[in-house]
C-alpha cells in the first residue's frame, strides 16, 4: 500500500526544518515580546548596534527589508526612544540611523531573552548535538558564518 502523502510530506527535511523554524520563531517572538519588542525591531536595532551610526538605505539593504517596512519600524523605534535618525554628517541629505542608550539596554535584555529561547528549542539535544546540529545547519542554510 502506498504512504499516505501527509506521512510522505512529514518526512521531507524540508518540511521538519520549517516546524523546527516555526517552533524556534515562536519562542523568540515570545520573549522579544516580554520585553515589549517585535521581531523585525529586534533586527533593526540589532543591525543598528552592529553598523551604526548607519545610512538608513544601508541598513535596510543589510537587513534585506524593504524601504517602506524600514521607515516603519524605525519610526516605531524612535518614537519608542530606542533610536535615532539624524541626518548624516557625511551626506546630509541622508538619514543615520543610531542607538540609543535605552535601545541598547533593551537590546542586551532581549539578546538575553532570545538566547534563551534558543536554549529552550535546542534543550532536547546535548551539548555535542547542539555542536554538530548548529554545524549541519550552516551548512544546509548556505550561509558562511553562525
Amino acid at each position: 500500500m502506498p504512504e499516505a502523502p501527509l506521512a510522505a510530506i512529514r518526512s521531507l527535511p524540508s518540511w521538519l526544518l520549517g516546524r523546527a523554524a516555526a517552533r524556534g520563531r515562536a519562542l523568540v517572538a515570545e520573549a522579544l515580546a516580554a520585553e515589549g519588542l517585535k521581531m523585525w525591531h529586534h533586527v533593526v536595532l540589532s543591525a543598528t548596534r552592529a553598523l551604526g551610526p548607519v545610512a538608513q538605505a544601508d541598513l535596510g539593504r543589510a537587513v534585506r527589508l524593504d524601504p517602506k517596512d524600514l521607515v516603519g519600524i524605525l519610526n516605531d523605534l524612535q518614537a519608542a526612544g530606542l533610536a535615532l535618525r539624524e541626518p548624516d554628517p557625511r551626506d546630509r541629505r541622508k538619514n543615520a540611523v543610531s542607538l540609543t542608550e535605552q535601545g541598547a539596554r533593551l537590546l542586551r535584555r532581549c539578546e538575553k531573552a532570545a538566547r534563551a529561547a534558543n536554549d529552550e528549542l535546542l534543550a532536547p539535544l546535548s551539548p555535542a548535538e547542539r555542536d554538530r546540529f548548529m554545524e549541519l545547519l550552516i551548512r544546509i542554510s548556505g550561509t558562511t558564518e553562525g
